[in-house]
């Protein structure tokens, strides 16, 4: 058994609890509980995370994939995942990783982060440790790994990352110092303290904007939809460069009405974010949706444009040109992209070669 890491970002309370303050949703945890995530867990009025050094997915994928396209286009990001995650999206394409935590360590976690009919915490503490799956790794190793590999930055991504803060805090520090970028591919999920300590390494972030009504958030993600919005606005107010994606399903988030108010929340925190509107395929517990037409992301992207956004990404398709990056002022091809890779980079010295007008984004040049 590796040694216990202390989280960080939570109040002792009395009788035993503790209230992590990571996220928006503050569990309060009683003594043997963890919290919504599934990896946050108090032990002697201490709360601690299950999942400091154990990485569940180590791969190196093309910036596009996070989807970044306004973020050193073309280069590789290296990737990594805890298992957990702070919501339950039941479209969710990574569930076998982000939900192992909920359904498959001892206990069951109540609305408060007490787990039910438990065991003393001095039976169950070392197998729910040694449960956990993945890799054993420090920070060192990883920044070792990413700087091996060649990749332009380090990305927290593929289940939540905000419930491996303390993972991803330290091997960003780390990676900074030498000369990796760091990326949160992130939900939004995440309390204002938590993020403006994160914003001090991190460079990059996309944002998921799922729907724009609370009953979905609510119904689909097991969140509130008011504290994303706040996150986005402060990921961009502290300097980071954001996008943001909407994998758009069908029959739920896909109304003129709820595209529009996504477009113009996303213009009024910045007309430079680029969006991307994503096409839906069933998974885990979603199967009864078909996938997203070509003519609804089309149709979303057209929204976008009209909303004033500069740049709007209809994703998930390969080929069919939806994922090139234009010129805003003048219209000229710039970047040409066929799925997640880069073909041609036109943009010199973050210009359009063509009217010379300046291209949003983060090492852009070709």
């Amino acid at each position: 058994m590796n040694e216990r890491h202390e989280a960080r970002f939570y109040e002792v309370l009395q009788d035993g609890f503790v209230r992590c303050t990571l996220c928006p949703h503050r569990c309060r945890i009683a003594e043997g509980g963890r919290g919504v995530c599934g990896v946050r867990y108090c032990l002697g009025g201490k709360l601690y995370t299950l999942v400091y050094d154990k990485v569940v997915s180590q791969n190196i994928d093309p910036i596009e994939k996070k989807p970044l396209f306004h973020f050193y286009p073309g280069s590789r990001a290296y990737s990594i995942a805890a298992v957990g995650c702070s919501l339950h999206c039941a479209f969710c394409q990574n569930w076998e990783i982000s939900q192992w935590a909920k359904t498959q360590l001892p206990g069951r976690i109540s609305p408060h982060g007490e787990i039910e009919d438990r065991e003393p915490a001095s039976q169950w503490l070392e197998k729910l440790e040694e449960a956990i799956p993945g890799e054993s790794v420090t920070p060192q190793v990883i920044v070792g790994a990413a700087l091996a590999s060649g990749s332009t930055s380090i990305a927290y991504t593929y289940t939540e990352p905000t419930i491996f803060y303390e993972l991803a805090y330290d091997t960003a520090l780390l990676a900074r110092k030498q000369g990796l970028k760091n990326i949160f591919v992130t939900s939004g999920q995440i309390d204002a303290a938590p993020l403006r300590e994160l914003a001090t390494v991190l460079d990059a972030a996309n944002i998921d904007l799922k729907y724009f009504k609370e009953q979905s958030y609510q119904r689909i993600s097991g969140v509130h939809m008011q504290p994303i919005l706040d996150a986005i606005r402060l990921y961009r107010g502290l300097g980071l460069w954001v996008e943001v994606t909407t994998l758009v399903i069908p029959g739920v988030n896909d109304s003129d009405e709820e595209l529009k108010a996504i477009a113009e929340f996303v213009c009024s925190v910045g007309a430079e974010i680029p969006w991307h509107v994503s096409q839906f395929h069933p998974t885990y517990k979603m199967l009864d949706r078909p996938i997203t037409p070509l003519e609804t992301l089309q149709r979303a992207g057209r929204i976008g444009r009209a909303a004033g956004l500069r740049y709007v990404y209809e994703g998930n398709v390969p080929g069919v040109k939806g994922e090139d990056t234009f010129c805003c002022h003048c219209g000229a091809l710039l970047i040409d992209r066929y799925g997640f890779h880069v073909q041609s980079n036109r943009i010199r010295n973050g210009c359009c070669p063509d009217c010379g007008a300046s291209i949003d984004g983060v090492g852009m040049s070709g």
